[in-house]
């Protein structure tokens, strides 16, 4: 089975730098996306940034210019850059695996059990 699991979460001070890490394991055929989503309480999950396999990023509007998406397919590994960071980026974050475990072309995604990240001075 699929394993995904978060790691580089904790606390940081306004203005500073986290890098967060998704290592992906277990029976799977191909990676065809990843997503790093975040839940801060009493919100909502939101989608903070994706990859597809083809290497297309998309951000939310909050973190633009600030956060960077990317992987190393020798590792199975999604990264997630944080910089400048604000008090609002406080939330747990979870990683996102899009993969096809069947080898037909048919996606399941598979969640991390999040990280916690906190913004305070």
């Amino acid at each position: 089975q699929v394993q995904v699991v978060e790691s580089g979460g904790g606390l940081v001070q306004p203005g500073g730098s986290l890098r967060l890490s998704c290592a992906v394991s277990g029976s799977i055929y191909s990676i065809y996306a990843m997503a790093w989503y975040r839940q801060a309480p009493g919100k909502q999950r939101e989608l903070v940034a994706g990859m597809t396999r083809r290497g297309s990023t998309n951000y939310a509007d909050e973190v633009k210019g600030r956060f960077t998406i990317s992987g190393d397919n020798a590792k199975n590994t999604v990264y997630l850059q944080m910089n400048s960071l604000k008090f609002e980026d406080t939330a747990v974050y979870f990683c996102k695996i899009d993969v096809d475990d069947t080898g037909r072309g048919v996606l399941t995604a598979y969640w991390g059990q999040g990280t916690q990240v906190t913004v305070s001075s």
